[in-house]
């Protein structure tokens, strides 16, 4: 009996039966989708590649400068303590990827998710242009070791672990930018042996993914394909078997089957290696391969495509299908919330922050003639240039003084400074704690944010009658 494990739906295909792996060699597909996938994967792995190099507003598309604590997003700039945005963000993406798949099955996977993209149109181009179509590299395989196959097996691995590093790199770019890259690459790596050991460790992980691993990524790590089962329904959009016309299958000349020839030929382009015929699971990607491949099958035959197809499991059982449905709107409304409040609240950032604390020690001071309380404030300079900023103190019907802001505070570019600022007010204007607001002005004059500060001291009336019996001693003589 062969070791080889057959497509079924009782075990993951890519794993034989006396435990060892098989390695897949999914052939290649021509078609409209095939080509559409191409498409779409190279516009992704252009913007991969070009978003450190786009300036906007002086700085990278995307730049998260973790060592500053600061992080550019297409011309916006968030401080650590915009951090809380992030909530937004990753709920708003968690509903939109929940609502897409409640749609279209896994459709982010066949189509966008990074491991589809970077494996099945970039590692698997290089693989099939060094070592030829499916067939030729299952027969390089089984072939004892010779001069031709060292030198093809040894240049694919060269030119995945080229790919890897460059990937590697450039992901390192996003977080120290592409200037910063070049001048560690081309320095002593002592100086940065943290990047340094971080990009070879990076580049061996993906190279070890993309040359070896592979489809195991999906079918074993990845959960998004468990989560599948509870996010789609019999009306979600998934690529299945039409299987009352393909059934039963036959020869393409026999009379009395169904349109399925049993060619495998949607097997032999899978690059999970299932049988999509068997229905869904959880190895399918959503690619389209196998739909491309069996089009052209049909196309072959002169009967009509789609006997793999786009469609739901209500539509592939001749049954009515639903767009809106409990779960589509459900998914719709929380990903509109995560929208709507990451999209206002992005509206309310500023090109500058400012934070105003206690200082340690006792809360308030007192002097002959004032009430004194010390504070810690913090000014963030988010743009691109050096800037000085005032700060004003406005308390409705308060008279008071501040200290520490007299020529203004000048904050580096993407820098931030901390001073003492105090504020006193006389005794007989104090009549119990109050709520200061303070402002930072630009240059310009116009106020950037605005934060309370509580000012607090003693009892007022105890105050007071401290306040009439210093008074009358210094009246009695």
């Amino acid at each position: 009996m062969s070791k080889l494990n057959q497509p079924n739906r009782e075990s993951v295909t890519t794993i034989n039966r006396d435990g060892s792996r098989k390695i897949l060699h999914p052939a290649d597909v021509s078609g409209a989708f095939t080509r559409w996938r191409r498409l779409f994967a190279a516009m992704l792995v252009g913007v991969y590649v070009l978003l450190p190099w786009i300036p906007i507003n002086g700085n990278p598309a995307v730049f998260l400068d973790v060592l500053n604590r600061r992080f550019h997003l297409f011309g916006l700039t968030f401080a650590a303590q915009d951090l809380w945005l992030a909530f937004f963000f990753i709920t708003g993406v968690g509903f939109s990827l929940f609502f897409i798949t409640a749609l279209f099955g896994r459709l982010w996977c066949g189509w966008a998710c990074p491991q589809t993209v970077f494996l099945e149109h970039v590692y698997r181009r290089v693989e099939r242009w060094i070592e030829g179509d499916a067939t030729k590299r299952r027969l390089l395989d089984q072939q004892p070791w010779s001069f031709d196959k060292f030198s093809k097996r040894g240049l694919k691995q060269a030119v995945f672990a080229i790919i890897s590093l460059m990937i590697a790199h450039l992901f390192l770019a996003y977080f120290i930018s592409i200037p910063q890259l070049y001048a560690w690459m081309t320095s002593n790596p002592k100086e940065h042996w943290g990047a340094f050991v971080f990009v070879f460790i990076a580049s061996g992980i993906i190279y070890f993914n993309f040359a070896w691993f592979r489809e195991q990524l999906c079918l074993v790590i990845c959960p998004y394909g468990r989560l599948q089962s509870a996010l789609i329904d019999d009306d979600s959009i998934i690529i299945g078997y039409d299987e009352d016309r393909g059934e039963p299958r036959g020869k393409a000349k026999q009379t009395g089957i169904g349109d399925c020839i049993d060619c495998t030929r949607c097997v032999q382009v899978c690059p999970t290696g299932i049988d999509i015929r068997q229905g869904l699971q959880i190895e399918c990607i959503g690619c389209s391969n196998c739909i491309d491949a069996c089009d052209a099958i049909m196309t072959k035959l002169n009967r009509p495509k789609g006997l793999i197809r786009y469609d739901s499991q209500n539509g592939l059982a001749g049954k009515k299908k639903r767009i809106l449905r409990p779960r589509i709107i459900l998914y719709f409304v929380l990903m509109l919330i995560g929208a709507t409040a990451m999209t206002l609240s992005a509206m309310q950032l500023r090109s500058a922050n400012m934070n105003i604390v206690r200082m340690t020690g006792a809360p308030y001071f007192i002097t002959e003639t004032t009430v004194r309380n010390q504070y810690m404030l913090r000014v963030i300079n988010k743009s691109s240039e050096a800037k000085t900023y005032t700060v004003n103190c406005n308390a409705p019907d308060q008279i008071f003084a501040m200290e520490g802001n007299e020529d203004g505070i000048t904050v580096q570019p993407m820098g931030e400074e901390v001073r003492p600022v105090i504020i006193t007010i006389q005794k007989e204007n104090y009549t119990g704690r109050f709520t200061l607001e303070l402002s930072l002005v630009a240059p310009d004059g116009h106020s950037i944010i605005r934060r309370d500060a509580e000012f607090i001291g003693p009892n007022a009336e105890l105050l007071r009658q401290h306040n009439a019996k210093n008074a009358a001693s210094k009246v009695t003589p």
